[in-house]
């Protein structure tokens, strides 16, 4: 009997696609080519299921175009490139990955919010572009951490995270701002203080935004409510793309409205704003919150087991329409 067909989109670990292959007849993508839609439309003829990434958009249209895929499984804890109403509309199993990499991208928000406040980055340009002749009293002076109010906004696991680490690493005062306000004793232990969102922006001496990418968030952070932080503020943004507006956050820094900013993501990436590029009060990264070996290996392994689940008759662990499963 023929093993049913699944497309692995974009390069993962070998130990991956061979946990697969005992499965499913996998055609994967060594060579990592991001897929145009048409191309992916193609990759997909006779697939019943697929392991994407964010570089894949599954909509309504690429669905209907193929009725006989019945899993798409997200290599992300974030899934704003899945239709999920159009998947579930067609009885289609949708899955993430969460948890795995909570750590560490909070270790990642945490150290992008350092490197910020102490213009790490900036100062390493200084160094090897041979201009460190002296020393100077005010040479990079930033902000400190301890001590000061550490703003979050979006408080879910990631965003619980990083408010430990500085809560109880570095006698940071935290307030957050989220659409439910958090048991109180998950805020206990951190001293952590619910406010709403122009308070956190007034309060903050560091911003961090980690909410989820949706209609509601797009551009939560824009011209106006930049205009509302403090000039010495620092904003880091490990969210989405798109949550931030960048164009207005590339004007209030070459303004100094705002001291200096952190991006791990950007609208439109891998482009980046070109008005960002040329500052030197922001540190830029290309989307690598999670990136550690162990993490991305768990995001795998949990995508990998999200789709074996559900195409032969398991329970996915992760699902995000689980209402597709009682259907069947």
């Amino acid at each position: 009997m023929d093993k049913p067909a699944v497309l692995v989109a974009r390069k993962v670990f070998p130990e991956v696609v061979q946990r697969l292959a005992q499965h499913f007849s996998v055609e994967d993508n060594p060579e990592d080519h991001i897929h145009s839609a048409e191309e992916l439309t193609q990759r997909l003829q006779g697939k019943v299921g697929a392991f994407v990434t964010l570089s894949e958009r599954i909509d309504a249209r690429l669905l209907d175009a193929h009725p006989q895929l019945k899993a798409v499984c997200n290599m992300a804890v974030g899934y704003n490139n899945i239709d999920v109403a159009a998947c579930t509309a067609r009885g289609v199993l949708v899955s993430n990955t969460p948890d795995v990499l909570t750590e560490t991208t909070a270790d990642f928000g945490f150290a992008l919010m350092m490197a910020t406040a102490r213009r790490i980055t900036e100062s390493e340009r200084f160094l090897r572009e041979g201009r460190w002749d002296r020393w100077a009293y005010d040479m990079f002076a930033g902000s400190d951490l301890h001590g000061a109010t550490l703003g979050i906004l979006g408080m879910g696991r990631i965003g619980q995270g990083i408010a430990r680490r500085g809560a109880l690493g570095f006698g940071m005062k935290v307030v957050y701002h989220n659409r439910s306000r958090l048991p109180a004793e998950a805020e206990a232990p951190l001293g952590a203080r619910w406010v709403d969102k122009e308070a956190l922006l007034r309060e903050a001496d560091h911003l961090v935004i980690v909410v989820p990418y949706s209609a509601d968030t797009h551009h939560a952070i824009g011209a106006a409510e930049l205009a509302q932080m403090k000039p010495t503020a620092t904003l880091v943004n490990i969210a989405r793309g798109g949550v931030v507006d960048d164009a207005a956050l590339a004007q209030a820094l070459a303004d100094g409205r705002i001291a200096a900013a952190g991006l791990d993501v950007f609208e439109g990436e891998p482009r980046v704003h070109p008005q960002l590029l040329a500052l030197r009060n922001v540190v830029l990264t290309p989307h690598i919150a999670s990136a550690s070996v162990a993490t991305r290996r768990a995001m795998a392994d949990l995508a990998a087991d999200n789709l074996i689940a559900a195409l032969t008759g398991g329970v996915p662990p992760t699902p995000v329409n689980p209402q597709v499963l009682a259907r069947g």
